[in-house]
């Protein structure tokens, strides 16, 4: 196990009629809040007069900014940062899914950022300060209510970046299952693939002796599993919506990559596909999930041969672990069949002809300042090339 510092301080709120609570929760933190969310569906819900009512009555003032879309977009962010600075806003109250909250955070950074929040993204420049965050978790998926990351899409220059740092930890983040009884099941779909590559992305790894931490990560990942299938058979299962809400969080939280060597090569890759073609992110690691097991696994065969028998329930002959993993690699690919996410790249609507350069993007290549992808197996350009060839 390696060393690690564990800071994990967003306050989470969870239950029946919590966003309800919204105002009396802000009041000691903020005069006036920046509402920030999607589309039509939070006024639809009813959800957005809820808010409204609870911050009037509490004596918050409040300017909003609706128009978050999936992969979120700079150019929104620009707009947010303009307003907030001219109102005078101190925290942002972020009412969406992952793409809400990311934006939120990029718009939290841009206050105080002295040059265009871009660079923070490209360069990985220093940020000292941000604006309090604090959200309504409307989609569980990408565990940004309790994490310190965001991702942001330039639209101008196709390319989907990331950034991290504990200032972004929200301050308090309110989780209603019930709020997630209307999402259709093709989220339902995305935000569980999503939710389970996080957990990926810290588990399959070479650093050993993380017997807690395996068995954190091998727990979220069938309790995802088993309670998709039963929120997707009923969409208002209040207890499946509650493990998937909190198992969310917990994916992506950091604890279950303390004292691990991390991978992140599957997210690498997939920021490619939504940056050009705008796809659902979840939806892209279904797709390539596979696809990069399928490629590194003969690099460390005992970790797989771990998932897919603890995971996926596999039975075989040790003396064949190649062919456990094969059987556990399908069995994925099965599952997420089963909820209806695509498989290939074609079904994403996908072709082949820009296949080379996401990949010499992805890995930095393209820009002549190459970065391999990936912890558990180094990812050149041409291997991404090669994942993206095998699922294409």
């Amino acid at each position: 196990m390696l060393n690690f510092d564990f800071y994990a301080p967003a306050r989470i709120l969870f239950g029946k009629g919590e966003e309800k609570r919204i105002g009396e929760l802000l009041k000691p933190h903020a005069a006036k809040v920046l509402l920030h969310y999607g589309g039509a569906s939070l006024k639809k819900s009813g959800l957005y007069d809820t808010v409204v009512t609870s911050l009037t009555e509490s004596g918050i003032a409040f300017v909003e900014l609706g128009g978050v879309k999936p992969n979120p977009r700079l150019s929104l962010v620009h707009e947010g940062i303009a307003l907030c600075k001219k109102e005078g806003v101190d925290l942002i109250l972020a009412s969406g899914g992952g793409s809400v909250i990311d934006s939120a955070k990029a718009i939290a950074m841009g206050v105080y950022y002295g040059g265009d929040i871009w660079e923070v993204y490209e360069k990985g420049a220093a940020v000292e300060k941000a604006l309090p965050v604090a959200t309504i978790l409307t989609i569980p998926a990408a565990g940004s209510e309790s994490s310190g990351d965001t991702v942001i899409t330039n639209e101008e220059k196709q390319l989907k970046l990331g950034y991290g740092s504990p200032r972004l930890r929200p301050l308090l983040s309110i989780m209603n299952p019930e709020l997630f009884f209307t999402l259709p099941k093709n989220q339902l779909a995305n935000g569980v693939a999503d939710m389970m590559s996080h957990v990926f992305e810290r588990y399959f790894t070479n650093t050993t002796h993380t017997d807690l931490t395996d068995g954190l990560c091998e727990v979220t990942l069938k309790t995802l599993m088993k309670n998709a299938l039963l929120a997707g058979g009923d969409m208002q299962n209040y207890d499946a919506w509650a493990e998937l809400g909190f198992a969310g969080t917990v994916a992506h939280n950091g604890l279950v990559g303390m004292g691990r060597a991390q991978d992140w090569a599957c997210h690498g890759m997939e920021h490619e596909l939504s940056a050009i073609y705008d796809v659902a992110h979840g939806a892209g690691l279904a797709v390539l999930t596979p696809g990069w097991m399928q490629y590194v696994y003969k690099d460390n065969i005992n970790m797989f041969v771990q998932f897919a028998v603890t995971v996926m329930g596999v039975e075989g002959s040790y003396r064949d672990p190649g062919a456990i993993v094969l059987e556990g690699i399908d069995r994925l690919r099965g599952f997420f069949g089963r909820l209806g996410l695509p498989a290939t790249l074609a079904d994403l609507g996908i072709g082949g002809d820009r296949l080379e350069e996401m990949a010499k993007k992805a890995t930095g290549a393209a820009f002549s300042r190459e970065r391999p992808l990936g912890g558990l197996k180094k990812l050149h350009w041409q291997d991404v090339l090669a994942i993206y060839t095998l699922v294409k």
